[in-house]
């Protein structure tokens, strides 16, 4: 491969400083549309109860709290408000409470992801480093995550570490959500967000990161393009399964001071430049994802006659 296309040859400072510019109102509406989601995925099923928006609201609350989930992690990056301050309230009580993220040991987990990304010091390493794998494997994993075999194993985890003085927000969380739900004459809908979370929420995580890193050309190398993926996905891929432009995170990984707002706009800019030319680091689909996620089978050798 030639030498690659360096990010200052592609990208002028003004530019960079540009897409680094953070908006309140970006950010406030992008956590507007998460919890909106959310919202319509509970009202959906209340005001037209019957199974088939009961598990389209499932489906959605699933995608959902990935997106909870992305916001957070563009919180512990300081990469969404202006104020570091609100970013601070954001992503540990609006965001990561109901997922029962601590913003600050994301943070310090997180940030050695990006420094040894792809490496075997890399934290995130374990939920990709096999990929490509074989059509099989890779159904038994989706299996699992559909029957609710892993949100079981994670939640049943969560339980075990619990404490009070420590999760006492995610339990506040479950106990006002439950308190909503009721006080509309609906408890039962809670069920929605556990069913979400056990069996949605760990398939649409496995794909996020099948398509960050599992598709990478050689995550041995330091270079975004050759150890991290992007993909292009339609809008209601971006509605179901990657919230919140996360599923541009090569350009992530190039940049990561970015607010993910601006994250679309730095994938035009570099790809009508040449920046990935040079690599195929680029997905079109979650489909094209998970055929790049399959490992080809090698033609049998004929033996020569």
């Amino acid at each position: 491969m030639s030498t690659l296309m360096k990010l200052s040859d592609a990208l002028s400072k003004d530019e960079m400083r540009s897409l680094r510019e953070k908006s309140d109102l970006k950010a406030a509406a992008t956590l507007i549309w998460n919890w909106g989601l959310i919202v319509a995925a509970f009202a959906m099923a209340i005001i037209w109860t019957n199974p088939l928006t009961i598990l389209l609201g499932i489906i959605l609350l699933g995608g959902r709290q990935l997106g909870l989930g992305i916001i957070n992690h563009d919180c512990a990056h300081h990469a969404f408000f202006k104020s570091k301050d609100v970013d601070e309230f954001v992503g540990e009580w609006i965001v990561g409470a109901p997922m029962n993220i601590s913003l600050a040991a994301y943070r310090a987990y997180h940030l050695k992801h990006h420094k040894y990304a792809g490496t075997p010091d890399d934290p995130d390493i374990g939920f990709v480093k096999n990929y490509p794998v074989p059509r099989e494997s890779l159904m038994r994993k989706f299996k699992r995550d559909l029957t609710g075999q892993t949100g079981f194993r994670d939640t049943m985890y969560k339980i075990r570490k619990f404490k009070l003085s420590r999760h006492w927000k995610w339990l506040a969380f479950h106990v006002g959500l439950l308190a909503t739900l009721t006080a509309v004459g609906a408890p039962w809908a809670y069920l929605m967000w556990w069913a979400a979370e056990l069996f949605i929420y760990p398939a649409v995580v496995r794909l996020r990161q099948i398509g960050e890193h599992g598709t990478a050309i050689d995550r041995s190398q330091l270079d975004a393009r050759l150890n991290t993926g992007t993909t292009v996905a339609p809008f209601w891929q971006r509605v179901f399964i990657a919230p919140n432009n996360v599923n541009y995170h090569l350009e992530h990984h190039l940049l990561a001071s970015i607010p993910p707002y601006n994250l679309s706009k730095l994938h035009r800019l570099l790809s009508e430049r040449g920046f990935y030319a040079e690599t195929d680091c680029i997905s079109y689909g979650y489909g094209d994802v998970l055929r790049r996620a399959v490992r080809r089978q090698e033609a049998p050798m004929v033996a020569a006659e």
